[in-house]
Order: C-alpha cells, then sequence, then structure tokens
C-alpha cells in the first residue's frame, strides 16, 4: 500500500467525483484510477461504486475509509515533525541525571536553550550511577550529569564542571546550630545519615571511619533525608548544592575532606541533536564558581 492511493482514496471518498478529485491530488484520472484499482486489488474489493454522476463508497469502502484516514494523517504528521526537527523548529533534549544532582543547577541554562529553540522538548533521566551510565550506553540520554559514572566504557567523554565540599546539615533546634565551628569530635555522639543513593557516600563514610565516626542509619531518597534531618532524627553529610529548606542549618566539619567532582558525560563518536550540542557547549563554558560556593 502507498500513501499516494491513499490519499487519491480519501479524495474521491471526500469529492465522490473522479475527474474532480484528480484534479485535486493534480493528477491525471487514469493515474487516480489506476492506483485506487490497485488499492482495491491488495485491500480484496472494490472500495467504490462506479456511478454517474457521482461514484459511491462500498462496504468495504466505508469500512476502510476510517482506517486509512488514521494512516494517511498520521504519515502526515510523522513528515511534518521530521521536517520540524530537521529545520531547527523543534528541539530534543535527553539528559540523564543521578539521584543526587538537583535540577536547579540547569534551570538557568534550560531556559537560555529555550529561547534558542521554538519548541523544545525534554526528556530527563534519573537512575543510580550505574543506571546513568547504562541510559548513554543505549543510547536513551545523549548527556548526563553526575558526580561519578559507574561504567569502565572507553567511549565516555567527561568534562568537569565544578568541585564542592560537603557540609553538616542538622535541624534548626539541634545543639550544633549556629556553631561557627565544629569539628570531627561533635559528630561522635551523634546518628549519621547516610545517603546511599549518593555517588560518593561510600568515600564520605570512609572520611567520616577515619575520625572513629561510624553508627548512622542509610537512607535512599533525599526527601528521606530531610525529614529525618527536620525531626531531629539524625544529622547529614549533603554536597554544597544539594537544596536544603530553611528549617535546617548548614556548616563546614573542620578537617574533614569530603568533596565532589560534578561532570557532564556524553559519548565519544556519537552523532548529538543540535540541542544537545547547544546544552554540552553551554554547561562546559558556564562559570560555576558561584553554584560551586
Amino acid at each position: 500500500m502507498e500513501m499516494h492511493q491513499v490519499r487519491y482514496f480519501l479524495a474521491v471518498a471526500q469529492l465522490l467525483n473522479f475527474t474532480r478529485a484528480a484534479e485535486e491530488c493534480n493528477v491525471t484520472q487514469p493515474s487516480l484510477t489506476r492506483a485506487i484499482k490497485q488499492l482495491e486489488a491488495e485491500l480484496g474489493g472494490d472500495l467504490f461504486r462506479r456511478e454517474r454522476p457521482a461514484a459511491q463508497l462500498t462496504e468495504l469502502g466505508q469500512r476502510m475509509h476510517p482506517l486509512l484516514k488514521q494512516c494517511y494523517d498520521a504519515a502526515a504528521g510523522a513528515r511534518s515533525l521530521a521536517s520540524s526537527f530537521k529545520s531547527g523548529e523543534i528541539g530534543a533534549l535527553r539528559i540523564a541525571l543521578t539521584h543526587s544532582i538537583d535540577l536547579a543547577l540547569l534551570i538557568p541554562h534550560l531556559n537560555e536553550i529555550k529561547r534558542q529553540f521554538n519548541r523544545l522538548e525534554f526528556r530527563f533521566l534519573r537512575g543510580s550511577s550505574k543506571e546513568v551510565g547504562d541510559f548513554l550506553k543505549k543510547g536513551e540520554a545523549e548527556l548526563a550529569i553526575a558526580a561519578e559514572i559507574d561504567e569502565a566504557w572507553d567511549r565516555l567523554d567527561t568534562w568537569p564542571l565544578f568541585t564542592e565540599a560537603f557540609e553538616l546539615v542538622v535541624s534548626s533546634g539541634h545543639r550544633l546550630a549556629g556553631r561557627r565551628s565544629i569539628s570531627p569530635d561533635d559528630l561522635r555522639s551523634e546518628q549519621l545519615l547516610s545517603r546511599t543513593f549518593c555517588e560518593h557516600s561510600g568515600r564520605v563514610s570512609a572520611s567520616l571511619r577515619e575520625h572513629g565516626i561510624n553508627h548512622g542509619h542509610e537512607i535512599s531518597s533525599e526527601r528521606d533525608l530531610i525529614e529525618l534531618v527536620e525531626a531531629d532524627i539524625g544529622i547529614a553529610m549533603v554536597p554544597h548544592t544539594s537544596p536544603v529548606p530553611e528549617t535546617l542549618t548548614r556548616a563546614a566539619v573542620a578537617g574533614l575532606d569530603a568533596r565532589r567532582t560534578v561532570s557532564l558525560y556524553g559519548v565519544a563518536g556519537r552523532q548529538r541533536t543540535a540541542v544537545a550540542n547547544a546544552v554540552m557547549r553551554m554547561l562546559r563554558g558556564a562559570d560555576w564558581r558561584a553554584v560551586a560556593g
């Protein structure tokens, strides 16, 4: 079945006249008639009764009409969408982020990208460091942002964006709230909340163990962690860029070596969309110093 055959059929079904339908489709009547006969042969029956002065849809023609119209409209929509992407009228961005990356970091850049494309479609994927690596490997995402990707793949391109420190977060009523200086010794009697969804949770825990701090609770989401800290059930070490409500306070822990580098990832040698290339250039060229503190 060819799409021009479907177009000719729809024209005759609308006008109920082969001559006028041929004029509407800008073809000769013999060409239109031949195409419809080929369509009828493929479908196994007549679609029209050739009567004068008007043609009439047969029972088969009536039943096929909505199906063929849906088919033709879908094909026309696909061509229009493809043309819009090719001309740059529509852009699409597929980007993966690990659970520990705050989407707010991208908002200023996404707003800027929106001004460059008339219509822009975003698809954000979340996952662990391994899952984000898989998103890139399988082509489900064009770019990724993570503190670390658990994927030993030689085709991964990596562009460091910024390095930030981990800070202590406590409730506003906690004994350590408002302290100008906090030492690891101050934490030994506290219940620490471990952010197991963070790529660097193991390294932060190792750094704390070096100072004799071992006890704590394992938390699998940022929201749960915030609620537990607000309830004064524990305290946490979080990256500087992690969003923290006003009910909590931050503080640096002197002598604690806990930092992470957030990077942009892509796949070497893989063709990217215009949107992905624009976002990549924007993120790599941004001044992240104010964000990273």
